[in-house]
C-alpha cells in the first residue's frame, strides 16, 4: 500500500520543501522577476519524455502549494501509473511568478522517485510468480529517506527498517565489536523488547549455522553465490522453519530471479535508491498539443 495519504507525510514533507526552496530560491529569483510582469498568469503543462512509473506527484502539488496556495494543481494520472513517453501527468495554473519558482524543485523530486519506482518496477516484473519480497536499504539521499522509501512502494516493492532505531541488524563490524555473533545476539535479546526482531548478517555455512543456534529472527546471506544460498536456505528451514532468510550484495536485473529462486524470503536492493536513472519530465508553459491548449 503507497497511498500518500497512509503515510500521513505532508507536514514533515512541506517542512523538508520549505529548506528547498530556501536553498533555491535564495533572495528572489532574479530572472523571472526582471524578465515577466508581476501580474502575469500561465498554465504549466508536466509531461514525461520518457516511459515509465510515475511517482511523486502528491510532493510536487505540495511544492506549488507552498510556493503559492493559489496555484491550482491538477494530475492527470496516479502515482504508480506507468506511463508512456508524450503523457501528461499534471496540470498547474496560476501566477508565472510561483510556477517557475516551484518547476524545479518540483521536477527534481518527481524524476528522482520516478527513477526509484521504475527501477523497483523492473526488478519486482522480474520477480513474477515467485514467492519472494523485494526490499530496500538504509542507501537512501540524506534528508531523502522518506521520500525515496515512498517511490519503492509505488514501484511495487517494500521497505527495510528506516533506521537504526526500528530493528536490530547485526553486521560484520558488530559481530567484530562484540566478539562474535553469539555474543552479539545474547547481548541484543537481553536489551531489546520482546516485540523487536534480531536479523544477522552472515558470509558463510559456520556463521549461519551460529546464527541458528543463537535463535535469530533473520538471518541475511550476504554476497552468497545462488548455489550457497540454496545450500544455506536448506540448512534455515530444516533447523528453524520460522526464521525468515534474507538475500544481499550486489544483486542486480540479471541475477536477482535466480537468487529468489534459491527459496530466500526476501532480496534487498541497496541499488533501488542509490543507483537508478531519473526519469526524464518536464514542464512548459502554456504549452499546447494538437492545436488546442491544455
Amino acid at each position: 500500500m503507497y497511498e500518500w495519504t497512509a503515510g500521513g507525510y505532508d507536514a514533515a514533507v512541506r517542512e523538508q520543501i520549505r529548506g528547498w526552496l530556501a536553498e533555491d530560491v535564495g533572495s528572489g529569483d532574479v530572472t523571472t522577476e526582471t524578465t515577466i510582469p508581476r501580474d502575469s498568469r500561465s498554465k504549466a503543462v508536466i509531461h514525461v519524455k520518457e516511459s515509465g512509473v510515475i511517482a511523486g506527484l502528491p510532493v510536487a502539488k505540495l511544492v506549488f502549494d507552498v510556493v503559492d496556495p493559489s496555484l491550482v494543481f491538477e494530475a492527470k494520472v496516479q502515482d504508480g501509473d506507468q506511463v508512456d513517453k508524450g503523457n501528461v501527468i499534471a496540470v498547474v495554473e496560476g501566477s508565472t511568478h510561483s510556477l517557475l519558482i516551484g518547476e524545479r524543485l518540483a521536477l527534481n523530486l518527481m524524476q528522482r522517485l520516478s527513477g526509484i519506482a521504475t527501477k523497483t518496477n523492473a526488478f519486482v516484473n522480474a520477480l513474477e510468480g515467485l514467492p519472494v519480497r523485494l526490499v530496500d536499504t538504509r542507501k537512501t539521499t540524506p534528508g531523502h529517506r522518506l521520500l525515496e522509501k515512498y517511490a519503492v512502494r509505488v514501484g511495487g516493492g517494500s521497505n527495510h527498517r528506516f533506521g537504526l532505531y526500528d530493528a536490530v541488524m547485526i553486521k560484520d563490524n558488530h559481530i567484530k565489536g562484540a566478539g562474535g555473533i553469539k555474543a552479539a545476539v545474547e547481548a541484543a535479546r537481553h536489551k531489546i523488547p520482546h516485540t523487536m526482531k534480531i536479523e544477522v548478517e552472515t558470509e558463510s555455512f559456520e556463521q549461519v549455522d551460529e546464527a541458528i543456534a543463537c535463535g535469530a529472527d533473520i538471518i541475511m546471506l550476504d554476497n552468497m553465490t545462488a548455489a550457497m544460498m540454496k545450500n544455506a536456505v536448506a540448512r534455515i528451514k530444516h533447523a528453524a522453519p520460522h526464521v525468515i532468510v534474507e538475500a544481499s550484495g550486489g544483486v542486480t536485473l540479471e541475477t536477482v530471479r535466480g537468487i529468489a529462486e534459491s527459496g530466500v524470503d526476501v532480496i534487498s536492493v541497496g541499488g533501488l535508491t542509490y543507483s537508478f536513472q531519473a526519469l526524464d519530465i518536464s514542464l512548459d508553459l502554456n504549452a499546447k498539443k494538437g492545436g488546442d491548449s491544455l
